[in-house]
């Protein structure tokens, strides 16, 4: 059997995964055939290697694999005996956190690539998409009743606005929140104290450097971030992030649409993104994202350096 957990949701994701992980626990008590295999380091051989063992007390093996993107060989190996492993009474379980971008406009996206596709026809698959605001809302609301906490309507919408739909973030803000006020139901002004909205102020810099197309700026503002010890595939991330913004308002805005009341952006984001938008056509957005969203896969590929691809993509907008 083949599972295939991936996109851009690696909270809910990962604890997907852990619930297979304990659902076999319990069946299989002794865990000694549970195995993780990351391909960063390991091989199609050890995979052959693991499945020649025959396992302890008769019982079915749990394979798990993660950054199977970075591994072509064990890719193009797997795949030539993946009906085998389809049918096999072993699970082999793909945890991938890669998803390609996606949003409300009709962007060209690069093709699946045929691995994933082969997942997803052989085995299960299950996507995880970043939450939108209403279901964000209530995933919030749940989390805080899970730990016996009320929180005000009020309250949740000011948290969303500052946190967004960054899980691993939110969780740690309502964690802080429900102990800070001992189980008494939580206000917006709590929320206001306790919670520092999550907006990049200085990336908002290299980013204006960007959209002014002032090359040299850009780059010298790049390598200031990078001798900061700001990670390459964070700052890459950081404008992904703020591009997909531009994009959004952008069209709402050419569309006579308010993107205070469409978007759950903080407004600080929403009135720099409108400024740093009329710099561009919405199709120079487009054409830039998608840029990004190549420039990203061929980083997590190893086909180019981070840095060297931060570099490119600043000298090709």
């Amino acid at each position: 059997m083949i599972l295939f957990l991936y996109g851009p949701d690696t909270y809910r994701s990962r604890q997907k995964l852990n619930e297979i992980i304990e659902h076999y626990k319990k069946i299989h008590k002794s865990g000694l055939n549970l195995k993780f295999f990351d391909l960063k380091e390991k091989r199609f051989e050890d995979l052959a290697d693991e499945i020649k063992t025959t396992p302890m007390f008769s019982e079915k093996k749990l394979l798990v694999f993660k950054n199977t993107t970075l591994n072509k060989d064990f890719q193009d190996k797997f795949l030539k005996n993946i009906k085998k492993f389809s049918n096999s009474k072993d699970i082999f379980l793909f945890y991938e956190d890669y998803s390609p971008p996606t949003t409300s406009f009709r962007l060209r996206r690069a093709p699946e690539d045929k691995f994933s596709k082969s997942l997803k026809k052989y085995g299960k698959s299950q996507e995880f998409k970043l939450l939108e605001d209403w279901q964000l809302r209530n995933w919030v609301k749940r989390e805080f009743k899970n730990f016996g906490t009320e929180i005000k309507e009020t309250a949740v919408k000011k948290l969303v606005d500052f946190v967004g739909n960054n899980l691993w973030q939110m969780e740690n803000e309502i964690k802080k929140l429900v102990n800070y006020k001992n189980k008494t139901k939580i206000e917006i002004k709590d929320v206001e104290l306790l919670v520092k909205p999550k907006i990049e102020t200085d990336i908002f810099e290299t980013i204006d450097a960007i959209a002014s197309k002032n090359k040299k700026r850009a780059l010298k503002l790049l390598k200031g971030h990078l001798e900061k010890g700001d990670s390459p595939l964070y700052l890459l991330s950081m404008i992904n992030f703020q591009f997909r913004n531009l994009l959004v308002i952008k069209d709402l805005i050419e569309k006579h649409q308010s993107p205070y009341s469409l978007t759950n952006l903080h407004p600080y984001v929403i009135k720099k993104s409108s400024d740093f938008s009329k710099k561009f056509k919405l199709f120079e957005l487009k054409k830039i994202y998608q840029k990004i969203f190549e420039i990203d896969l061929a980083i997590k590929t190893g086909k180019i350096e981070p840095e060297i691809a931060l570099d490119l993509l600043i000298t090709e907008i």
